[in-house]
């Protein structure tokens, strides 16, 4: 994979830039390909298997089920969690909104490490998949889902490290070879508002990008950081323990950096239309106390690209702080606000200055100097492009753009964790596996890859002074 070679979407949406009743494919590598086995029909019902039932899980099945309509039928039809809980919560949020598009009895209620194959067993191939449990099982998920010949929608990040990384690209070879077509969380790309700009500035109409900046500056994200000893979970293995509370732990997430920032950066990425090649990072734990999360609270990442020219990424998750969730670019002929203030929507325009005082040049949805009209939900288009390639047979695998985005994260974090410079080929090529072992997890007692100190803490972040991530 060339870091200075993404493979970039094609930069129309499906509704407002066509006009006729052709569509995008926002496929990937695999565009203008004719490959031969077809796993879908239009008009047809989709059977949907979840795998990891959390907030991202439900999520998901709502959005697809929102996109479907011109497709298809979808029926969710089986899920899966190592929590029982998660998955009696989540048919629950489901049920109240898409009742009629349950089919799922007890007896394809999965609880336990073995429940994605078993979930999985209850599809057809041409189903989908999607997988929302912590990334560290997206390879194994991913593996058996290519054996049953199912589409895929995986949740970001692809993976928190290199080893993980070489081995889902591997994966992902047999994928192509049977026209399977896998989508990745990353739905930015996928958002109206960002296709349109993207499209000005590869048009020249940003000038040359000099500069970006990617910010996710709010409150905690998470709260729930004490010994195990000391919650009610004191009675819990620590494997699931670490589950549970995912976002802390690095071989299961990325951590908080991985996990949150990956959008901010992932879209800078795609409008400079290249992968950084190298990251340099500082950052720092603050009031902590007895926490024991493997996190730190601020981030403070330079990436620079093949061309010299730098992306900026702030972070920090502590309350009472100044706040902002957003990306921009600097070009020689003005600047772009390419998403925020705050949440997922862009508002994406463009300014002839450097600022977004400057005169305004473009906003999307701005017509004849009107309202601008509302974005759909990037959420569901991600889900609509899915849906268009698996029912109309359109070249669709996002793998490789989703590895690519997930090292670019992980290489931030390691520069910031180690205190020096890491490159691209260095975090795709590094032997730390966090995921070591992860095959030989069978239930709740297995041993964790990362085990706790005597006090019940975890290891954390020392700049300078650890060799590695743990």
């Amino acid at each position: 994979m060339n870091p200075a070679q993404p493979d970039l979407p094609n930069p129309l949406s499906r509704r407002h830039f066509l006009g006729t009743s052709g569509k995008a494919a926002i496929g990937g590598a695999l565009a203008g390909m004719i490959l031969p086995t077809v796993y879908g029909q239009s008009g047809s019902t989709k059977k949907i298997a979840l795998i990891g039932c959390g907030g991202r899980g439900t999520g998901a099945v709502a959005n697809a089920i929102d996109a479907s309509g011109p497709y298809c039928q979808l029926k969710l039809h089986a899920m899966a969690d190592v929590f029982e809980w998660r998955v009696k919560n989540s048919y629950k949020g489901l049920e109240q909104r898409y009742k009629d598009n349950l089919d799922v009895p007890e007896d394809r209620q999965f609880v336990g490490f073995n429940g994605f194959k078993k979930a999985m067993d209850c599809l057809d191939p041409g189903d989908i998949a999607i997988f929302a449990s912590p990334c560290a099982f997206r390879r194994p998920h991913y593996e058996y889902a290519i054996q049953k010949k199912l589409n895929v929608f995986m949740e970001k990040p692809v993976t928190p490290d290199g080893p993980s990384s070489k081995k889902i690209l591997n994966v992902n070879e047999e994928a192509k070879k049977l026209n399977l077509k896998v989508g990745v969380g990353l739905m930015c790309r996928h958002s109206e508002a960002r296709l349109e700009l993207k499209d000005r500035i590869d048009n020249g109409e940003l000038g040359e990008l000099l500069s970006l900046k990617a910010v996710r500056m709010q409150g905690r994200l998470i709260g729930w950081d004490k010994k195990k000893e000391e919650t009610k979970d004191k009675d819990i293995s620590d494997l699931m323990y670490q589950i549970k509370n995912f976002h802390g732990f690095l071989w299961l997430s990325g951590g908080v950096y991985s996990d949150f920032n990956i959008h901010n950066i992932d879209e800078c990425c795609w409008m400079k239309g290249m992968w950084p090649v190298k990251a340099m990072g500082l950052g720092g734990r603050h009031y902590r106390g007895d926490e024991i999360d493997q996190n730190l609270d601020s981030y403070s990442v330079e990436y620079t690209f093949p061309d010299d020219t730098k992306l900026y990424f702030q972070g920090r998750s502590m309350n009472k702080c100044y706040e902002e969730f957003a990306s921009h670019a600097h070009g020689t002929k003005g600047y772009a606000l390419i998403s925020g203030p705050g949440g997922h929507a862009s508002k994406a325009r463009i300014h002839k200055g450097q600022g977004p005082k400057s005169e305004l040049s473009w906003m999307f949805g701005a017509e004849n100097g009107g309202r601008p009209r509302r974005e759909n939900s990037a959420y569901v288009d991600e889900w609509d492009h899915l849906l268009d390639a698996i029912v109309n047979d359109k070249p669709y695998n996002e793998v490789e753009r989703g590895v690519a985005a997930s090292v670019v994260t992980s290489m931030g974090r390691m520069a910031t964790h180690l205190g020096r410079e890491v490159t691209y080929d260095e975090m795709l090529n590094c032997s730390h596996d966090f995921c070591a072992g992860i095959d030989e997890i069978s239930g709740e007692n297995s041993a964790s890859p990362l085990l706790a100190n005597a006090d019940g803490s975890y290891a954390i972040p020392q700049p300078g002074m650890l060799k590695t991530e743990y």
